[in-house]
């Protein structure tokens, strides 16, 4: 296994470049198979990665979990409340204690700058599990999967319908690093981040990509490979739910909606999924749908990540 990624922190997809983003779909692709003919790929045997969790999870702890088992090295579950960061342990100092005694640190957390904190005062890699700005495991999860179902990534387009959230932001980076077309259908005041948009567009000035915003769902989804949407009021916006439900309502993904994509168009959740809101059951269990191979690429692009980093 090719690699000069070692020792490199991951605080969102804008870190990588295409060559990077390409390592890692390959790196996954190869632990996908390996573990699919019952291959041991003990890469990581004897190393330890430190599991923070402000937010809780079930996708992400899991998969984290299982693939440092199959890596050969070992997972710690620390729970903030646990943590001497709930005493008031600045995250500088945590870092560097935790530093000592693991091989890397993955971290899923409300603020993004307790990521950008930990991989300044850290010794070892840090992996960015979810934070209110990005997603970016996730986003190399989604990359993965439909490389495999479709075998490219340039020259395709993707629909993001909702709010622009942390997955909408890693989409973006993700899009116009690989040379694939994104339209995000937003609803007026519920767009992306600014700053990522526009560092979005000069990348695809670069790849080829073409990216848009519009606050039309129809609009966005004309013509799309991928439709692509994800929870109305992400992890910590919950009060905000009555609200959003009203704004979103008309960005609600169903059968009327899909009609203006491609016919073999792929349906993606990063789940896990309010039906009846975001997406209709009729869409995300249609034969379009491929939101839970999604699900399982978190494992191996995780693993990927793992592998090539600590």
């Amino acid at each position: 296994m090719k690699n000069n990624m070692k020792g490199k922190s991951l605080a969102s997809l804008y870190d990588l470049t295409q060559k990077e983003i390409e390592e890692v779909l390959k790196t996954s692709q190869l632990l996908k198979h390996q573990l699919l003919r019952g291959k041991e790929h003990l890469f990581l045997k004897g190393k330890t990665l430190a599991m923070i969790f402000g937010k809780p999870s079930t996708r992400t702890r899991v998969s984290f979990e299982v693939g440092m088992y199959q890596l050969g090295g070992h997972a710690l579950y620390l729970s903030v409340n646990e943590l001497q960061l709930g005493r008031g342990e600045t995250i500088a100092d945590t870092a560097q204690v935790l530093s000592r005694y693991v091989d890397g640190i993955m971290a899923r957390v409300f603020d993004h700058q307790t990521i950008l904190d930990l991989i300044k005062y850290s010794r070892v890699p840090v992996i960015n599990g979810l934070s209110d700005f990005s997603h970016p495991c996730q986003g190399l999860a989604d990359f993965f999967t439909i490389y495999e179902k479709r075998g490219k990534l340039s020259g395709l387009k993707l629909a993001y319908i909702g709010d622009g959230n942390n997955v909408a932001h890693s989409l973006l980076y993700g899009c116009s690093k690989m040379g694939m077309d994104i339209t995000l259908g937003c609803p007026k005041g519920h767009e992306p981040n600014l700053e990522v948009v526009s560092q979005a567009m000069k990348q695809g000035r670069r790849t080829g990509s073409k990216v848009k915003v519009t606050n039309d769902p129809k609009e966005a989804v004309k013509g799309a490979d991928i439709v692509y949407t994800d929870v109305w009021a992400s992890m910590g916006k919950e009060h905000e739910r009555k609200e959003r439900l009203k704004i979103f309502r008309p960005f609600q993904v169903n059968a009327q909606l899909v009609k203006e994509a491609k016919d073999d168009y792929l349906f993606m959740h990063c789940l896990p999924a309010h039906r009846g809101e975001e997406v209709t059951d009729e869409v995300a269990d249609s034969k379009n749908s491929i939101i839970f191979d999604q699900a399982e690429n978190r494992l191996h692009t995780q693993k990927a990540i793992l592998a090539l980093i600590i």
